[in-house]
């Protein structure tokens, strides 16, 4: 790991918690915000990250290209419940891993960190389609909860067409009023 790396990392993340930060407080989950991510500031995330940094893209997909997987992934996902891959669970009747339905609150908070990592990384390319657009590429390949899918897809899709403001008025008020999807 490079003192560089380190700063490229630190930066990315710190930007994209940010940016997280800002979108909470348009949804009206300021706390969620405030408490985003801080796993990543963790020496088995950051670690790896700053070592695998380009400020581009994840790390994490270079740490799997180098080892087969990203162990601070494995940690990240473990810890924070706004990734759908926290919601498995096993069914002891199949005998098998499902997704679990996520609580509304955390599908809010994913909404904000899928639309904060497609600004960051995309940077002045980035459009109200973008995390539509990167959410449709892996559709038929996430093991996510149907109705889960199907409310993300409905507000990237908003965003998409209507932009942000109004996705954002729509979310803040949908949570106040709603305790499901």
């Amino acid at each position: 790991m490079s003192l560089r790396g380190a700063v490229i990392h630190f930066r990315t993340i710190t930007k994209h918690r940010h940016k997280v930060i800002a979108h909470c407080a348009k949804a009206g989950i300021l706390r969620q915000g405030l408490l985003h991510d801080l796993s990543k500031y963790s020496p088995t995330e950051f670690l790896p990250g700053a070592k695998f940094s380009t400020g581009s893209h994840s790390p994490n997909e270079d740490e799997r290209i180098a080892y087969g997987y990203s162990k601070a992934w494995l940690h990240h996902k473990g810890r924070n419940r706004h990734h759908f891959e926290y919601w498995t669970d096993y069914n002891p009747k199949t005998k098998q891993i499902f997704p679990v339905k996520m609580p509304l609150r955390y599908v809010a908070e994913m909404f904000c960190d899928r639309v904060a990592a497609s600004k960051i990384y995309l940077g002045k390319n980035y459009t109200d389609s973008s995390p539509l657009e990167y959410f449709a590429k892996a559709k038929g390949h996430r093991f996510i909860n149907s109705e889960t899918s199907d409310f993300l897809e409905m507000l990237l899709t908003m965003l998409s067409e209507k932009g942000e403001k109004e996705t954002f008025r729509f979310l803040r008020e949908y949570l106040k009023n709603n305790k499901d999807y």
